[in-house]
């Protein structure tokens, strides 16, 4: 009796383990998640009229800030940061940047980044899967 309580109870102790770790997946959707944190990879680049900076092989790591509509974006290779972008909601698993337009936007959901941000004579340029 003893060896099956213990067999039992090794057996529950692998299926929560697996079933932890199917819980943290790379297909987390921004959308859903009071708290979301993932990094893109792809081309990225960065100008602001006197300087150039761009990486076919960059990276961006996109994080949900406290107040839930407000998002963050660290580049890679130097290129400077984003922050406190706010977005809206734009279909089931889709965040478009509120006040976006056709020249200046950022669109993410759980697989993809595109950002073309034009502020203040810079531009963020990314095209990013995950």
């Amino acid at each position: 009796m003893k060896k099956a309580i213990r067999i039992l109870g090794i057996f529950m102790l692998v299926f929560v383990a697996t079933l932890s770790f199917a819980a943290c997946s790379d297909d987390d959707d921004p959308v859903n998640n009071d708290f979301f944190a993932g990094t893109y990879k792809g081309s990225i680049s960065y100008s602001d009229g006197s300087t150039s900076n761009s990486a076919e092989n960059g990276s961006v790591f996109v994080t949900k800030i406290a107040s839930g509509t407000k998002y963050n974006f660290a580049f890679s290779n130097g290129i400077p940061d984003l922050n406190g972008v706010e977005f809206q909601q734009s279909g089931d698993h889709t965040l478009i940047m509120v006040g976006g337009t056709a020249t200046s936007y950022i669109r993410i959901d759980n697989n993809e980044l595109k950002i073309l941000y034009i502020k203040d004579g810079k531009t963020w340029t990314a095209n990013c899967t995950r």
